[in-house]
């Protein structure tokens, strides 16, 4: 049976979950503080006297809608930072803030495998990942299909002190994009997929994960090779299991030798330092 591994992003300077509970989490991004709904969160809060900038109103199906309710004025996008990687999070609709912190666990393995290496960054959205690997010496090709995320992660680069990084920024429809790379010959050293439930390509071209994950995780099989270093999947908000994310991994690569991690991706509150779950992941190393 496969052990299953959790891995937790603790709070730095400009991000932290302040407390969590009764279905919310209250985190602050930088001066400025939020609330979001939190299904996982199912205790109850430590305390009860929360005092965001903003709230996330859910709509009233599952599968997303909403809005966001300014308690005070937030402005419109604000910089962040982690590290030498500076970014501008913002209140998007889809009740984010323009990147995932529980990633930070992951960016940090990745850096310390990434030097000199050609590093492939599928879903990148707004470039905080890409940006990370980048700032440790990786060659990155970064791919989204939404041509505005793909800008704000110009953006981002540009923030950085990075635009000149060897960095390819492509618009692209994921899927696509890997099977002319194997068609190509092309080879990586990692691969980061941080696929959504649900998504649309830059021609209409429709993803579905549970659909469309397994020819794509096998496509990203044929970019790597023996000396191939890392691959990196992470899901979230979907009904599936790690253990079965894991199993397909650790069956595409079983013949590049290396380990198989799965398990449970979380954030550690500050108020209590309980573990919040956010994601399910796998990941395969050398």
């Amino acid at each position: 049976m496969r052990a299953l591994t959790t891995i937790v992003a603790e709070p730095w300077d400009d991000w932290a979950l302040i407390d969590c509970g009764n279905g919310q989490k209250f985190e602050r991004y930088g001066d400025i503080t939020v609330v979001r709904p939190e299904p996982q969160a199912m205790w109850a809060p430590a305390s009860e006297n929360w005092d965001p900038h903003a709230t996330f109103v859910p709509g009233s199906d599952e599968d997303g809608g909403g809005r966001w309710v300014q308690h005070r004025p937030v402005p419109p996008e604000w910089p962040l930072e982690r590290g030498d990687v500076r970014f501008q999070a913002s209140l998007t609709p889809f009740r984010h803030l323009a990147f995932f912190p529980d990633m930070a666990p992951q960016w940090d393995w990745m850096r310390a495998r990434s030097a000199d290496a050609e590093v492939l960054n599928l879903f990148g959205y707004t470039g905080v990942g890409t940006l990370q690997l980048s700032d440790a010496g990786a060659r990155m090709v970064h791919v989204d299909a939404s041509k505005k995320s793909v800008e704000a992660g110009k953006a981002n680069a540009a923030l950085s002190g990075m635009a000149e990084r060897p960095i390819r920024w492509m618009v692209d429809d994921a899927s696509k994009f890997a099977a002319r790379e194997v068609r190509r010959g092309r080879r990586y050293d990692g691969i980061l997929l941080d696929p959504p439930k649900f998504g649309r390509g830059p021609t209409g071209e429709v993803w579905r994960l549970e659909e469309d994950l397994a020819p794509l995780l096998a496509d990203c099989r044929k970019l790597l090779d023996q000396d191939s270093r890392f691959l990196v999947l992470t899901v979230y908000a979907v009904r599936m299991s790690a253990l079965a994310i894991g199993e397909l991994l650790a069956q595409l690569v079983s013949d590049l030798g290396g380990s198989v991690e799965a398990g449970e991706m979380a954030v550690r509150e500050e108020a209590r330092g309980l573990l919040l779950p956010t994601a399910i992941f796998a990941r395969w190393s050398r």
